[in-house]
Parts: C-alpha cells; structure tokens; sequence
C-alpha cells in the first residue's frame, strides 16, 4: 500500500504570475512502510578499509562509501576485468567454453610458479573453462596470461582491449596494463569502478556468473591451490562471488556480492591488513547494508504523481507522472526524514504533447545528493482557439490560478 499525498498548494495564494513555484511538499505516512531495522546512516559506520562502497544493485543506492574514487592498484581485484572481456566473447559466439587453448612455452617462463597459479605447464592443452575456473576459483596469473594470449595474441594487446572495454563500461578511474593486476605502474582502478564492473558481471552474464560462486577447482591433481579465496563463500548466506586481491602495496582486498530474497548488494573494500580482517570487515559490512537498509518502491512507471493547471487548454489540467520505476533504498532515520516535493511552472502553456516535461520530482533525505526525476505529461492537451481563449483569459484574470480539481 502507498501512502496518500498531503499536498499544500501555496501557489494558489500567489497570484496571477506565471512562477515556478514548488507546488506540493509531500508528506508520507510512514510508519505502514518501515521495516523493523536499527536507524543508522551512512555518516554511523567506519570501516579500517582505505577504500570501500557498498551499493543496492537493484537501486544503485550507495550504502557507504569510503574513498571510492581514489585509484589504487587493485591486484588481482582487477582479473574481473579479464573475466569481463572473456565472458563477453563467449556471449558474442566468438569464443566457446570447450575451446582447447595451448599454453605457450614464454606465458611459462614468465608466470610458473609466479604468484598466485593455476599450476600451468608449457604446451599444456587447456580449455577455456578451465582457465576461467584457474582465474575466478585459483587467481592463477598464468591463466590470465593464457587466456590473453589466447584471445588478442599477447597481453599488450589485451590491455588495450581491457581499456577500450572499461570506457565503454563508464569506468571512469580505471587503467590496466596486464591481464592479471600484476603490480605495474598505471594498472589502478578505483572501488567505484570495481562495483560497477561487478554489477556487469551480475546481470550481463547470467548463464556465467554462477562459476564465482564455486568454491573448489583441481587443475590435473594439483591440489595445493584449489580453494575459492573469497571468505564470504559458505560463510555468509546468499554471498555468490565475486574476487579476492592482495599485494603488498595494496593490502587485501574484496569485491564481494550476496543475493538475499531477491535483494543483492554489492561491496568492494580495498586496503585492509590481513585476510581476517578482509574476512571480518566484509562480513561486517554486507550485514550492515542487509539489516539497515530496506528497498522501497515510491512510483511505478507512468504513475500520476500530481497535476498541472493548463494554460489556455481543452482541458484545465494534466496528469504528470513518472516516465520509469522509481525505488530507493534507504535507512530507517533517511525514509523517516525524507521530503519529496514537486516543481513545475504554474499553469502549464497549452499546447502540451503526451510526454512533455512538464517538471521535477524532487527527493531530498539526510546523507544522499538531492534526487531530481523529470515529471512528464500524461496525456496530450490541445489549445483553445478562438473565442475559448478570450474566455480562459477572462475566467483567469477573475479567479485566478485556483481552478476545479480533477474529476470536479
């Protein structure tokens, strides 16, 4: 149920001038609607990470967020990228799951036993799931640099492909100089970017995704690297992915999603100091978001949000409503504190086409940038002509802006 609208039209005592005026401040009744959660903002929560974000994917509300566009280098963090670029051919047709890829004796050379390993050997033949399986479950650098190889020719190439790909994603703080997120200078990426490349993974590859939620992986009975690193795996209920990272100059790091009755957050942290606290800190903040955040549904797309006095027109007013869903994500103290107004020149010229932005809806609450939807009409409305307009400005001038209400 949604609550009823009290709306205050001030305008009405303003006079005869065409002003944009706010309209309608809305008051909410809210306590039908509040869930049973610790009021809590996102000014109330701390973390040791350097960088953090944690966002409802389904709103793209931001939970918290700590640093989340100072660039880092993101360690293996940034495999996800890879993952991205291989995931993608396989959806276009251009590369298979079963195709059969040979291990190059120089990929070898470079990354046997370097790092993080899928235990690769040269002029091995692997195939494409495996080395997905050796990037998501193992970290393996070498299968980063295999599957590279396999894909452009040499991981230069690739880098480029990863960049050109980034742009094309929006993300705007990233840069990638290898497959792996092997240290290099310029390889960075930011926690925002981290997010938004994890949200892509989530809903651009469904049939795919499900593999960083698998826990173990055996490349050919090398069983001393074959556990999932992710430390939400099995341990926090609904967690599915995403990617672990860690160096020296990076500390350790997580971008992490968990799905829960159909709700799903995404975390990235980045900086902390040891696995248990990489473990503890994002645990922590996935049950921060789960338990102090609820989802809450304002408008369905094409909702009458209010109505503008026409100007001049066959019909004295038109609906505005929402061109889109509009759903926020919100703490108990935000949604108690949150104002929606509307704004909209008073009255609306005729003639108005359906569709027409006749307006904004204006969300404000406490810690969140101001929320400015357009407002858009609902239905045509010509123009009077002739003699209807001498009678429109006749009855304007005597009575003002203050007209008969819809459906009177």
């Amino acid at each position: 149920m949604r609550p009823e609208f009290l709306l205050n039209r001030r305008d009405e005592k303003q006079g005869k001038a065409m002003l944009k005026t706010k309209l309608a401040i809305i008051g909410w009744t809210i306590s039908a609607l509040l869930a049973l959660t610790t009021p809590a903002t996102a000014q109330q929560m701390a973390t040791p990470a350097k960088h953090a974000i944690l966002l409802d994917a389904s709103t793209g509300s931001i939970l918290f967020e700590k640093d989340a566009d100072e660039p880092f280098p993101p360690a293996s963090m940034s495999k996800l990228m890879t993952v991205y670029l291989a995931f993608d051919a396989i959806k276009q047709g251009t590369m298979r799951l079963d195709d059969e890829v040979v291990v190059s004796d120089e990929a070898w050379r470079n990354w046997n036993n370097r790092g993080s390993t899928m235990f690769l050997r040269a002029r091995d033949v692997v195939t494409v799931a495996d080395l997905l399986r050796g990037i998501i479950v193992l970290s393996g650098n070498d299968a980063c640099v295999v599957l590279a190889e396999h894909m452009a020719g040499s991981q230069s190439v690739f880098a480029e492909w990863l960049n050109a790909k980034a742009t094309e994603l929006g993300l705007t703080g990233s840069h990638f100089v290898n497959a792996n997120g092997w240290p290099a200078d310029g390889h960075v990426m930011t926690a925002r970017d981290l997010a938004t490349l994890s949200m892509h993974l989530v809903n651009d590859f469904p049939d795919l995704y499900p593999m960083f939620a698998e826990r173990e992986y055996l490349y050919k009975n090398f069983d001393r690297n074959k556990y999932n690193r992710n430390p939400l795996l099995g341990r926090f209920a609904g967690a599915d992915g995403l990617k672990t990272g860690h160096t020296e100059e990076a500390g350790y790091g997580l971008a992490a999603s968990a799905e829960r009755d159909g709700r799903r957050l995404v975390l990235v942290v980045a900086g902390l100091n040891s696995m248990n606290e990489r473990m503890r800190e994002s645990s922590r903040l996935m049950q921060y978001g789960f338990r102090n955040f609820s989802h809450y549904p304002l408008f369905k797309a094409g909702e009458t949000v209010d109505y503008a006095e026409v100007w001049l027109g066959e019909d004295k007013t038109v609906p505005m409503v929402v061109g889109e869903d509009v759903a926020l994500t919100m703490s108990r103290l935000q949604r108690a504190q949150m104002k929606v107004s509307v704004e909209y020149t008073n009255p609306a010229p005729a003639p108005i086409a359906k569709g027409d932005q006749l307006g904004e809806l204006v969300i404000e609450m406490p810690d969140r940038p101001v929320l400015r939807l357009p407002l858009l009409a609902g239905q045509a409305v010509e123009e009077v002509g002739g003699f209807g307009k001498i009678g429109a400005a006749f009855e304007y001038l005597i009575f003002g802006s203050a007209g008969a209400e819809p459906g009177n």
